[in-house]
């Protein structure tokens, strides 16, 4: 087992605490404040942080085990439930103490951090999320460990589906990186690149997928991170590759898209920030009313009997029930 430590704030801590501890792999989530200062003899409260005076933020300290979940995969899992744009604000909840931030306690993790935040600051329009070492951690009062657990119709600004979601991730994100701007020009053809890089989108009926049917799985074509299994692909007359359900929900962010004048939700990559395509509801040829309609330039189609070879063999059981 290997031990790490990281320190997030995101707003309340009761739900980011309950939030943290269902993911596979963390081992503990304890909830406190984080890199302010206190120079009176006596302890602080939780009262004195919600003052605003001290600089303290609400923080979470997450405890994992690094060889069964990665940095990465809590770091996105964070940036999935915060507002990255407001500062002291998260929810209904407004002042200092909850304003969002990472806390890292040495260079390697900093430079996973900075990795993931350069990824996220694409994804938003404004930034204003603390990214800094860990001065100081003070432990919160008793009664707001494990708050939501003690209380479970208790406040809290992270949604019961999002906790649900979290704790049924499948795909680690560590490894799927992104290459660089120079080799995603040598190694993606131009509709790749204008689909993935300009969310663009390519003809219906003139692409690689749409009409596809083998057994396997469908990656995300810049940085290889699984996406979607040929077990949820049905035929559309859409015209483009579409798909019930991703292999793990955890790998899309959805982001609201107005462009065009249409009201839609776009698909995104999370560890690549690629443009897959849309996801829509009460779609009547789809299974469950969902259609993933995603672009054949932004997937690599990985066939059942190559999946050992290409490092995606662990997935073999998850998506065809071995």
């Amino acid at each position: 087992m290997k031990k790490e430590i990281i320190y997030l704030a995101g707003g309340c801590f009761w739900g980011l605490e309950k939030y943290m501890e269902v993911i596979p792999g963390v081992l503990d989530a304890v909830s406190g404040y984080a890199n302010g200062s206190w120079k009176e003899e006596r302890p602080m409260t939780y009262y004195d942080v919600c003052t605003g005076e001290t600089g303290f933020r609400e923080t979470v300290r997450v405890e994992f085990d690094a060889d069964q979940v990665s940095l990465e995969a809590l770091l996105f899992s964070f940036f999935y439930v915060i507002d990255p744009t407001v500062e002291n604000r998260q929810g209904h909840d407004v002042g200092s103490q909850y304003q969002t931030g990472v806390y890292y306690i040495n260079e390697e993790q900093k430079a996973v951090v900075d990795q993931v935040a350069a990824v996220e600051k694409e994804r938003s329009p404004r930034f204003v999320v603390e990214l800094a070492p860990l001065n100081c951690f003070v432990e919160a009062e008793e009664y707001h460990q494990n708050y939501l657990t003690k209380n479970p119709g208790g406040y809290c600004h992270i949604s019961p589906s999002q906790i649900e979601r979290v704790s049924r991730m499948v795909v680690d994100p560590a490894g799927y990186q992104r290459p660089s701007r120079e080799e995603l020009k040598n190694r993606l053809t131009t509709e790749q690149l204008y689909v993935t890089q300009e969310s663009g989108t390519e003809p219906p009926f003139r692409n690689e997928y749409w009409d596809f049917f083998e057994k396997g799985i469908y990656v995300d074509v810049v940085s290889g991170e699984p996406l979607f299994s040929s077990e949820d692909k049905y035929p559309s007359n859409c015209g483009w590759p579409a798909f019930s359900k991703g292999i793990d929900a955890n790998a899309f962010f959805l982001l609201e898209d107005h462009s065009h004048g249409m009201e839609r939700i776009e698909v995104r990559s999370r560890a690549a920030n690629s443009h897959l395509g849309h996801v829509f509801d009460g779609d009547r040829e789809s299974p469950n009313g969902i259609r993933y309609c995603m672009n054949s330039a932004s997937l690599r189609f990985i066939p059942y009997d190559r999946m050992e070879e290409e490092g995606y063999g662990e997935l073999k059981k998850q998506v065809f029930g071995e």
